[in-house]
């Protein structure tokens, strides 16, 4: 049998191996996953068509592969012949080299076996503890007895302590993920004309809501009321008051989105992903906090699909979880604008003439402004304080 590269999506065409998860000759149940591969856009893991064995890996770790491209030869459990040869293959040469590096792990240790009965014990309790290698100390005595002094002589030499070349730099190829990370961010600046305005938000009205309804919100969804579904929704609220904010300039025309699919930029070990939540301004609350939790889980996982990952009209960036006070957040293209949220801090404000302390958040909205216009730049971001210093309107509606 042949373990064939999945087909990921529409406009994907290749893809990396990025880990195999079997190795030769190792037998696998139906369904276990095999190799890990990645695309520009996610990290998939390709399951087995049933059980057997790996006879031949056709493409190796860090190589790419044509979607349709063959990944490995897959022998069935009842071929033991094949698995055998195959594991034979495998294990024939490891196990030779094992001997001799236990034959030369001995003698070593014999060596130095032979060399610690000379050493004293105060030098010999000191290698033990610092778990130093005899052969590479010099003694500075004629008949070749390691002292204290010629240990921590050795401790103490820089060049010793000082590391190689090869420790200083590490060389790691860039992931898929990755490079299009780098490409499409610089593609962005390059491309649109980007801008970013700056407001502020008092989060007080919504930590009390938070705060009072969280055990009925949890107790009815089953997950946690937290910001986001806040921001979503007066991102929503706020699109559709100024069109031109979700639209997208294609060629020589602006396409005005009728829908509002609000993606939301999570971090991953790999880079950065943006799942999208699709019809946004159809969901209530608990359907943003449970489709969000879902999202970020399948991320951190790498898990998500293709569908997952389409679409998008605007996004949602929120620096705030990783300390973040205040950045300039780059379009995602070929949005028209992306929202950064930051940490909240408590502040000293001026409220009817005089200066309380209130959880303030500050907001970054960046735009092309090849689109969007100063006047509804602001517009938009003051809409969207005024809604989250207001969470009744986006309760409510009104």
């Amino acid at each position: 049998m042949e373990l064939i590269v999945p087909t990921l999506g529409e406009s994907i065409t290749e893809a990396t191996v990025s880990k195999w998860l079997k190795k030769v000759g190792e037998s696998f149940e139906a369904d276990e996953p095999l190799v890990e591969i990645e695309t520009d856009k996610i990290t998939v893991e390709v399951p087995a068509p049933s059980s057997g064995s790996i006879s031949e890996i056709k493409v190796e770790e860090g190589a790419d592969v044509n979607i349709g491209g063959v990944l490995a030869l897959l022998s069935d459990t009842k071929n033991t012949d094949v698995s055998v040869t195959a594991k034979k293959t495998v294990t024939e040469k490891p196990l030779e080299q094992k001997v001799k590096e236990e034959r030369k792990q001995e003698t070593k240790i014999n060596n130095q076996n032979k060399e610690s009965n000379k050493l004293s014990p105060a030098v010999k309790k000191l290698i033990e503890e610092n778990d130093l290698d005899l052969d590479q100390i010099a003694s500075s005595r004629p008949d070749g007895r390691l002292t204290k002094e010629d240990v921590f002589h050795f401790m103490n030499n820089s060049s010793t302590n000082k590391p190689t070349s090869k420790e200083r730099e590490e060389v790691v190829k860039m992931s898929k993920i990755r490079k299009t990370i780098a490409t499409r961010l610089k593609e962005s600046q390059n491309t649109a004309a980007i801008l970013t305005t700056f407001n502020e938000v008092d989060m007080s009205e919504i930590m009390k809501v938070r705060e009072s309804k969280k055990e009925d919100f949890m107790e009815r969804y089953n997950v946690k009321l937290g910001l986001m579904s806040f921001f979503v929704k007066a991102v929503v609220t706020s699109l559709q008051e100024f069109p031109a904010v979700n639209a997208e300039i294609r060629e020589e025309n602006i396409i005005y989105k009728n829908h509002f699919d609000i993606g939301i930029a999570v971090g991953t070990e790999k880079g950065l992903v943006v799942p999208v939540l699709k019809d946004a301004d159809t969901m209530t609350f608990g359907d943003i906090e449970q489709q969000i939790v879902d999202l970020s889980t399948k991320a951190k996982e790498g898990s998500l699909t293709m569908d997952d990952l389409i679409g998008g009209t605007f996004t949602i960036s929120n620096g705030g979880v990783y300390g973040s006070m205040l950045s300039t957040p780059i379009i995602n293209r070929p949005q028209s604008g992306i929202l950064g949220m930051h940490n909240i801090q408590k502040r000293a404000v001026v409220v009817d003439d005089e200066i309380v302390i209130r959880p303030m958040m500050y907001l970054a909205f960046s735009y092309d402004h090849r689109i969007i216009d100063g006047k509804e730049s602001v517009g938009f971001l003051v809409s969207i304080k005024n809604l989250l210093e207001n969470p009744s309107k986006l309760i409510l509606g009104v």
